[in-house]
């Protein structure tokens, strides 16, 4: 407890430190935050955090020095909404490349430079693949770009007598970033989407200024010939942070969440699935409620589900109506947990966030319900996989008389077979494996066959 206190003092008394000497100074503080990658969870929370740093700090501008390809959608929305909303004027240095996703958050900055020979636009929305998605997608792309291009306003341009308003950024121009089929003339035909050269960017109001460094932006167009620069520099955690929130992540702890839960459902007792599938939901949950996506009723659901699958473990024999109810709610609470909504206002949730959300999930679901139908199936002495698995041939061994002299007897579970457990014939312990379904424990039991050191076994009726 001591430590922390202490810790918490000295972010404090190095953040006002740092503060009060910039304003002694009488330079201008600049903060800068680079983004030099793809555009993801991580870089999203780069600028975030960045952002509230340089608030912290009293800083007079943001510098985004960026150089991507694109990414996201969702995280791009997000920082794009971020800066739009600053109330520290965001500058953007594009140093290369703003392409698609990149060219969204470009168009949010206050003012955008770019280095010469650099590039923006080309932001069609496409799948892993780089196949166009649906209309639907690039319908709600298009309007992203042009309400971000609205959000600067307009100049007002007299001449003469006329007065006439002119787009600070043509939001038409934005929108052939996404959409082949806009036409501009003397700009672009239909039938390519629109990417812009710096001397281009210039031309039409989207570029105000090209630079070589980030010195001659600060020094040259933003005019503080004097000032303090200091840069985000992430910690581990965040990158931590930002992998785990990956949607390829996530869909991969989703299947170990779902294998986990049915080779529980195949094997007695409580072990190494269920602490796999809980590590998984941990790892999952965390940076969803860290990040404030995943409120604690949406957890809750989570885990009510996981409940309702233990009692019917445990409790209930067969999987019948408490399974299902379990099943659904743990999707559930996967799938809202994703989701920026407010307890069960879900205004601010627009439709390419549901839909991703879902996708997320049910590829994990599916991928991984599929994956460990199909290692159940090949872990054995006759699977591909029999190198992980015991392959001796029991049969062979000296407890194969013993084994079969044991088909045709009769005995009772000691567990609850489903399908594997413990059976009990003339006092001794056997691993049994049901023929027949899920038997509970104390049921009547015949020996069929025997196969790697364990029995196979039916009911008995009589």
């Amino acid at each position: 407890m001591n430590s922390t206190l202490i810790k918490t003092a000295l972010c404090f008394i190095i953040t006002w430190f740092a503060a009060t000497t910039g304003a002694a100074s009488g330079k201008p503080l600049v903060y800068k935050i680079d983004i030099k990658k793809e555009i993801d969870k991580t870089s999203q929370i780069y600028l975030h955090k960045g952002l509230a740093e340089a608030r912290s700090l009293g800083a007079d501008a943001v510098l985004l020095h960026l150089n991507t390809y694109g990414g996201l959608l969702e995280s791009a929305d997000s920082m794009r909404t971020a800066i739009l909303y600053s109330p520290i004027p965001v500058y953007v240095f594009i140093d290369n490349n703003a392409a698609s996703a990149g060219a969204l958050i470009s168009i949010a900055g206050k003012k955008i430079y770019m280095r010469k020979g650099a590039g923006i636009g080309a932001a069609t929305v496409v799948n892993q693949t780089g196949e166009g998605m649906p209309d639907k997608y690039q319908s709600y792309m298009r309007a992203m770009m042009r309400a971000t291009a609205e959000a600067h306003g307009k100049d007002t341009v007299i001449s003469g007598r006329d007065t006439t308003f002119k787009w600070i950024r043509d939001p038409k121009i934005a929108e052939a970033m996404v959409d082949d089929r806009v036409s501009i003339p003397n700009l672009i035909d239909s039938g390519k989407t629109l990417t812009l050269t710096s001397e281009e960017a210039l031309k039409w109001g989207f570029c105000d200024g090209i630079a070589e460094s980030v010195n001659e932006v600060i020094t040259k167009y933003m005019q503080y010939e004097e000032y303090e620069l200091k840069s985000f520099a992430p910690s581990w955690l965040d990158n931590l942070r930002g992998f785990l929130m990956n949607p390829i992540f996530q869909s991969l702890l989703i299947m170990i969440i779902i294998g986990g839960i049915y080779f529980e459902l195949q094997t007695p007792g409580i072990g190494f699935p269920s602490i796999a599938a809980i590590t998984a939901a941990v790892l999952y949950f965390a940076p969803l409620y860290i990040e404030g996506l995943a409120a604690n009723w949406e957890i809750l659901v989570f885990f009510i589900g996981l409940i309702l699958i233990a009692f019917e473990i445990f409790v209930i024999p067969g999987f019948g109506i408490t399974g299902i109810t379990g099943s659904l709610l743990i999707i559930t609470g996967l799938t809202l947990a994703l989701l920026n909504n407010i307890n069960f206002n879900f205004e601010d949730v627009n439709g390419f966030e549901i839909g991703r959300s879902i996708i997320v999930v049910l590829v994990g679901v599916t991928v991984g319900f599929g994956m460990m139908l199909w290692l159940s199936s090949r872990i054995g002495a006759k699977g591909p996989l029999r190198k992980i698995a015991l392959d001796t041939d029991l049969e062979k061994a000296t407890s194969s008389p013993v084994l079969s002299a044991l088909i045709g007897k009769e005995g009772k579970t000691a567990t609850v077979l489903r399908p594997s457990g413990k059976v009990v014939i003339n006092g001794i312990y056997y691993d049994g494996v049901s023929e027949s379904g899920f038997i509970e424990e104390g049921t009547n039991v015949i020996v069929v066959r025997f196969e790697n050191a364990q029995v196979y076994v039916e009911k008995t009726f009589g």
